[in-house]
């Protein structure tokens, strides 16, 4: 009470403050700090995005021009991020037909026909498909697409899988003679035609035939994925895969000031050469594009049946998935990365996929230092848990997809290997490092919803929930820390960057909150009405 009748004084009568008072204020609330020694705190100062007080010291920082936030009990998240995003397709799909949901293939193509705005030149795009949505669980033909105009091309919700409709293949110049590509499949019929949904490596055939977005195009969709991704309380996004051709946008817009979302990108697999011709660059508080990591693929989905796994899927027999990369390449790759300092984050949902990175790491000499990343690791054998702590191998997961993959999970691997799927609490008991994202727009822009699907794991009973402490832990710190960013970011400690989501209600209640206000270096990036 003190200080702050003497800060009040000293504004009063016009003397110098000891100390310049905060750019900022949040008072009177649960600020969730991450920091082990004082997980709570009920005051918050910043001053040149950057947090100086908390608490007592924090109050006695308000000055005539600081702008005070009451937060009347509210909880506060400092460094709220998405470890796992895809921000363009995020914006892309804006401009795409939203397929989300549809209960069968007519469904799907009734959706299409009433869209007038989601074309590419001549091209028909969306997203968001769910053959496990469908009758029998089927995957779909191009025959439902064939009454539509022109060539038609949506990926399936994971994008794994593409469906096409016969003018798209025609274009594309996929037939019965088109020979599956490594890392990919054709579904075909029994007189082995085209069915017009082709699988990982395979969708290539036809999304090369597909007009590239122009600049102006990823320039609007990043921004379009910004707003929703700070409307959700995001203060950054790990943008996982990303061609040099959008990196460069996102580099032009982070000079002009227009980027406000921070953004830690990893470039895509097929240009590791050029990437790894120049240096990475490296994280700081006022740089809010970084690309500092190269994404590669071990296998494709669990929906599509691309995942790999160690022995056939339970409702496929015969079928083990599909190896995008195998292990001598992401071996040579992890090598390679790493002479030229770049980070490695590896895509593995199937088991099989899971142990070929982590066998891949071991041998190009893993260790906590260089922090290798395995983005997904859904499903993980009994005996590969413990080698993602001995490692230092990152668990980048997203839990909303054990809510999105539960009703059908079981079906595809088994009573016993589905006990290794969506892990988080064996995962963490084992001592590996966790960082938790949505993979969007795969899911839905909500931290929030991940709270909700780490904690209470609707539609499981294997006792895998993690507490709400342990979950946040992985969206700040365990994110930060997976960006090498745990210097600077992560926890609300004096000196760390003024990254806040401040929540409508208190900590107790956050698996059911709204984002009130997002914070980002200092300033109000975005706040509710």
């Amino acid at each position: 009470m003190r200080s702050r009748i003497l800060a009040a004084f000293l504004c009063s009568t016009g003397a110098a403050f000891a100390v310049p008072p905060a750019d900022l204020v949040l008072r009177n609330g649960d600020i969730l700090t991450q920091d082990p020694s004082r997980p709570h705190a009920q005051a918050l100062a910043v001053r040149d995005g950057v947090i100086v007080a908390l608490d007592e010291a924090a109050a006695a920082l308000v000055g005539p021009k600081t702008k005070v936030i009451e937060l009347q009990g509210r909880a506060v998240v400092p460094a709220l991020t998405d470890a796992h995003a895809h921000l363009v397709n995020l914006g892309l799909a804006r401009n795409q037909v939203e397929l989300r949901g549809c209960t069968s293939a007519a469904d799907c193509a009734g959706r299409i026909a009433r869209d007038r705005h989601s074309r590419r030149g001549a091209w028909t795009l969306g997203r968001g498909w769910d053959q496990n949505l469908f009758p029998g669980a089927a995957f779909p033909t191009h025959a439902a697409l064939d009454k539509l105009r022109g060539p038609v091309w949506v990926r399936r919700v994971d994008g794994h899988a593409g469906w096409a409709n016969a003018a798209a293949l025609r274009r594309a110049g996929v037939t019965r003679a088109t020979a599956d590509p490594p890392g990919g499949k054709i579904l075909r019929d029994a007189d082995g035609a085209p069915t017009g949904v082709l699988v990982d490596n395979a969708m290539a055939l036809v999304g090369r035939a597909v007009p590239a977005p122009s600049g102006a195009e990823i320039a609007d969709a990043i921004l379009r994925g910004q707003e929703l991704a700070l409307a959700e309380g995001l203060t950054e996004v790990h943008e996982m895969g990303i061609p040099l051709e959008y990196t460069a946008v996102y580099a032009r817009l982070a000079k002009s000031g227009k980027l406000r979302l921070r953004v830690y990108a990893f470039g895509a697999q097929d240009q590791a050469a050029r990437l790894f011709a120049h240096p990475p660059a490296t994280a700081a508080p006022g740089v809010f594009f970084t690309l500092r990591g190269i994404k590669l693929y071990a296998d494709g989905a669990l929906g599509s049946r691309g995942a790999a796994l160690l022995e056939p899927y339970s409702d496929d027999p015969g079928n083990r998935g599909l190896v995008i990369t195998g292990e001598p390449a992401l071996e040579k790759l992890s090598r390679e990365a790493l002479a030229s300092g770049w980070q490695v984050a590896v895509h593995a949902i199937g088991d099989g996929g899971n142990r070929s990175a982590l066998d891949a790491f071991e041998k190009a000499g893993a260790n906590p230092e260089r922090r290798f990343r395995i983005e997904h690791a859904q499903v993980v054998s009994a005996e590969d848990f413990p080698r993602f702590a001995r490692l230092g191998v990152i668990a980048s997961m997203q839990p909303t997809h054990a809510v999105s993959d539960g009703p059908w999970a079981s079906s595809r691997l088994g009573p016993e290997r589905v006990k290794g799927a969506y892990a988080w609490r064996r995962m963490l008991d084992s001592s590996a490092r966790l960082a938790f994202g949505s993979d969007f727009p795969v899911e839905e822009v909500s931290a929030v919803d991940g709270f909700r699907a780490a904690v209470e794991r609707t539609g499981w009973s294997d006792g895998q929930n993690l507490t709400l402490e342990e979950t946040l832990r992985a969206f700040t710190a365990g994110a930060a820390f997976a960006a090498f960013e745990e210097g600077w970011r992560g926890r609300a400690v004096a000196g760390m960057a003024a990254d806040l989501t401040i929540f409508d209600r208190p900590a107790a209640d956050l698996v059911h909150a709204r984002v009130a206000t997002t914070v980002v270096g200092g300033k109000i990036a975005w706040q509710r009405r």
